[in-house]
């Protein structure tokens, strides 16, 4: 299956969650959002959602200075 990442096509072999993708790109959840398929998704729905085949997922992180 293919996902479109942050604007670019990612091979995923399976369907998983939303936590399952955050943790398997090694990011910290507490520094990120996440918008699937045109939706920001709360933290706390991770879990809940399942990507498919095209879905759209972009990855924002926070980023302080001074």
């Amino acid at each position: 299956m293919i996902l479109t990442i942050n604007g670019k096509q990612v091979p995923v072999e399976k369907p998983v969650s939303l936590d399952a993708l955050v943790a398997a790109k090694g990011l910290c959840p507490e520094k990120i959002v996440v918008e699937h398929n045109l939706c920001i998704i709360a933290r706390e729905d991770w879990p809940k959602i399942t990507v498919k085949d095209r879905d759209m997922i972009e990855i924002i992180s926070f980023v302080g200075g001074g």
